[in-house]
């Protein structure tokens, strides 16, 4: 194949009506596929229905001598908390476990520093005259609406091959309105980096001018390879500690991913300082969260060892559509020089940057031809995404066979775009 950039003006031209005439055809065929969220598919999902046997007996209620039946254990099960520590290399008393969303504990973590304050703030954040935030981008566009929410300018920070650039986290946190940065360490989301040991380092051992500084540490792809060997990652409650930052991180972690998103459970990790002053505002807000479901998570994982040879299996159903997508992109778009992408061995997402100035293209037409995608400039802060080029590939939820298809229109709209782009 000659690179599009490469062809004559006619070459492109007959290029284009050849795509132009593959795309009707794909159009035509009123497919109706999605790759626009991480779930996982229904193969998935099946792995883990032995979840619900785990609890039959009198005694199978009963975690420590507490009836999981009933009130209490607010900051959760000793037993659960244990679970989260072993995977996370923490402390179990530095650990909450709450319900099955982690993304609600983040929500409530902010929330509760907008309207308290957290340990170290002078005031609540909704009496400082200006906040803002730093988002690492390409990113979560979760992370990034929970604190548009509540009226943060979002500062988007550029990823690197090694996590977020520190040169521009340290310039922005000299600010102190600058209150916190959102971090997916490992298989960030989208692009599947694991921040590297000296990202985490500067990360730690920041100074920012903020004393009530939150760096929140979604750790949600702790166990989620894919491709080779469980990568063991740093406790960065440790590490923060050690630069006399341990109550600047709040660590969230869930088995969303790993059990049901539906129905799991999900903790917060921090300080034993930070988690005094949480539990007592949490105090007039939860007796306890479901501890019948922590019961049988903790049960039926066991520990870190056994969760592992569950995302063993996880990765045996993952694996073959990571690769349908990839191997597919390499054929296809490749030799094109049209886009670039990443190749991520773990987490719930490819990333992919297609010429710029054609991201919001490639996902209408893909709309258009039954394929749904996460929305262009979703990755970005506001959903503006300054280049228009990256889009976020999610392949755990359809089949391989729908994912073949879905892949190959995907091929088909990157082609189209690119050629309408650089002229016809």
């Amino acid at each position: 194949m000659t690179p599009y950039g490469k062809m004559t003006p006619a070459e492109r031209a007959e290029e284009y009506a050849r795509v132009s005439a593959e795309y009707a055809q794909k159009k035509a065929l009123g497919l109706k596929l999605n790759m626009a969220r991480g779930k996982p598919g229904k193969e998935q999902l099946d792995l883990v229905n032995g979840l619900f046997d785990v609890m039959k007996t009198p005694e199978d209620f009963v975690s420590g001598g507490v009836d999981v039946r009933n009130y209490g254990e607010m900051s959760g099960l000793a037993s659960a908390r244990q679970l989260f520590a072993e995977i996370l290399d923490c402390k179990p008393q530095q650990v909450f476990v709450g319900g099955n969303s982690s993304l609600q504990l983040m929500y409530d973590t902010v929330s509760k520093a907008y309207t308290h304050g957290l340990l170290h703030s002078e005031r609540p954040w909704c009496k400082e005259e200006k906040i803002k935030w730093l988002c690492p981008a390409p990113g979560y566009d979760r992370h990034f609406k929970v604190t548009e929410s509540f009226g943060f300018e979002l500062i988007a920070i550029p990823m690197t091959a090694e996590g977020p650039d520190m040169d521009a986290v340290e310039a922005a946190i000299a600010d102190p309105a600058v209150k916190g940065m959102w971090n997916v360490p490992k298989y960030s989301n989208p692009d599947g980096v694991i921040y590297s040991a000296e990202t985490i380092r500067r990360i730690a051992s920041m100074k920012p001018a903020a004393p009530d500084f939150l760096l929140m540490w979604d750790n949600a792809y702790c166990v989620h390879e894919f491709e080779g060997e469980y990568v063991p990652f740093p406790d960065i409650l440790s590490e923060c500690a050690k630069y006399g930052n341990a109550d600047m991180v709040f660590e969230f972690a869930s088995t969303s991913k790993v059990t049901l998103p539906g129905a799991g459970i999900s903790c917060f990790a921090c300080s034993e300082a930070n988690m005094a002053y949480m539990e007592k505002l949490l105090t007039a807000q939860v007796i306890s969260f479901d501890k019948v479901n922590q019961q049988r998570h903790v049960l039926y994982l066991k520990d870190k060892a056994h969760t592992l040879e569950l995302m063993r299996r996880h990765a045996t159903v993952l694996g073959p559509k990571f690769r349908c997508v990839l191997d597919t992109l390499d054929r296809e778009i490749a030799p094109l020089e049209i886009a670039s992408w990443q190749r991520p061995k773990g987490g719930y997402f490819v990333s992919l940057n297609a010429l710029p100035g054609t991201a919001r293209r490639v996902w209408e037409l893909c709309r258009d031809a039954g394929v749904t995608l996460t929305g262009a400039g979703a990755t970005f802060p506001y959903g503006k995404d300054p280049a228009d080029s990256n889009l976020r590939i999610a392949p755990s939820y359809p089949p391989v066979e729908e994912l073949e298809q879905a892949i190959d229109v995907l091929c088909v709209c990157l082609k189209l775009a690119a050629l309408e782009k650089l002229g016809v």
